[in-house]
């Protein structure tokens, strides 16, 4: 099957002119795997039609990165090549457009190799891009693209077409205007996170079977949905598509255990039945039934992989969680529920005053700062979210539905 050129070319209308709007003479960076080029193609297509000054493609091959977890001198497995990371500073420079695709190609690709050395691993994920996308140093987004070998880890066979059906809707390619209905959907995000922070809100407790756990805020806790802005003060979607509104925690105020709704796809690993602890913010226990290694390695990747930086509720009017299909991607799954992240506090989802790049001012104010950023699912229909302040408790989130 070949997803319609149509339905491409209008994808990346809502690209480049909702997600990140693109200026003439702009410099765009596409990020994608080589099973993503159609759209990748589209977009440099839409680009150029903008008027955009250059458009590069990366493309990177899940299947290379296995060779060299399975090869590769250990010593070796976390290097980047300085050249990958001279393109993002050159992006840094002129202050351009980054778009990174989703939909892996093969999700469980790395499942049986050494989950030690698989942490190692990295790549794509670059520290010089996560530095771009942390601190809005360029307008970034994150899209997906439906390919066969996802749509076989989804549903058991290569049916291209149904997860595209699914994919599609989610993106409201399907509404007479799409960029319309994500302005509209964006705007209704804003004013849910604008409600939340009017709140002052002191701490969130998840609670469900097998989750008992209670996230300290930071003062005046800001809440955000993923609609940004750059360094520059230019607008820009962070993903599509997006259902959430999120706060950035105070990283040392998390205690209790939690218990994923989702599976994980993680460096290439598929995390299933994943369960944290946390003691005075540190995750003090990990247990799975698939890839607890992969999730043990990668949270010591530094003193912040094993801390939160994020945390994200969703309500069941989410398209992606209407579908009922946990794809195995997490840009669409933490869009489906709740979810946390550990690693990386996002400085969007902190008050204003503390949003610098100082890591020690942002670790003395409780912000988590870490190499990495991963969100795994927490919410459903079985698990309640209530926030706690001084005055008493609100019930935010019961059955998926909005309380307030």
């Amino acid at each position: 099957m070949t997803i319609p050129l149509a339905d491409l070319s209008g994808y990346a209308d809502v690209v480049f002119d909702v997600a990140v709007p693109l200026l003439a003479d702009d410099r765009v960076l596409i990020n994608a795997e080589i099973e993503h080029a159609p759209l990748a193609r589209a977009l440099a297509e839409a680009a150029y039609a903008r008027g955009a000054r250059y458009a590069d493609i990366w493309y990177f091959d899940p299947h290379a990165k296995r060779s060299r977890v399975r090869h590769a001198d250990t010593a070796s497995l976390a290097e980047v090549p300085s050249w990958l990371d001279a393109r993002n500073d050159e992006l840094e420079r002129h202050g351009g457009i980054l778009v990174n695709i989703r939909g892996a190609a093969a999700p469980d690709l790395l499942a049986g190799l050494d989950p030690l050395r698989v942490g190692l691993d990295r790549m794509p994920s670059l520290t010089s891009r996560q530095r771009l996308q942390l601190n809005n140093l360029v307008r970034w987004t994150i899209v997906p693209y439906a390919t066969p070998e996802w749509a076989r880890a989804v549903f058991g066979e290569p049916d291209q077409a149904r997860l595209w059906r699914h994919v599609r809707r989610i993106l409201r390619l399907d509404e007479p205007d799409p960029r319309a209905a994500w302005r509209q959907r964006i705007a209704e995000l804003l004013d849910r996170a604008q409600q939340l922070t009017e709140m002052r809100l002191d701490a969130v407790r998840f609670e469900g079977p097998g989750t008992d756990l209670t996230i300290g805020l930071l003062p005046d806790a800001h809440w955000t949905a993923a609609r940004l802005e750059d360094i520059k003060g230019r607008p820009f979607q962070a993903n599509l598509p997006t259902e959430e509104v999120f706060t950035t925690p105070d990283y040392r105020r998390v205690d209790g255990t939690v218990r994923a709704t989702r599976p994980l796809s993680l460096d290439g690993t598929v995390i299933r039945d994943l369960e944290l602890t946390f003691a005075d913010g540190v995750v003090t226990g990990v247990r799975a039934s698939t890839g607890a290694d992969v999730v043990r390695a990668h949270q010591a990747t530094d003193a912040g992989a094993a801390r939160l930086g994020e945390l994200a509720l969703v309500d069941r009017s989410s398209r992606v969680g209407e579908s009922g299909i946990t794809y195995l991607e997490t840009l669409l799954d933490e869009n489906a529920t709740c979810h946390l992240a550990w690693g990386a506090g996002l400085p969007p989802g902190t008050p204003a005053h503390l949003r610098t790049d100082d890591p020690a001012r942002l670790d003395a104010a409780g912000v988590n700062t870490s190499r990495v950023h991963v969100d795994f699912m927490v919410g459903g229909p079985d698990v309640t979210v209530t926030g706690l302040r001084p005055g008493g408790k609100v019930v935010l989130l019961r059955d998926d539905a909005w309380e307030f």
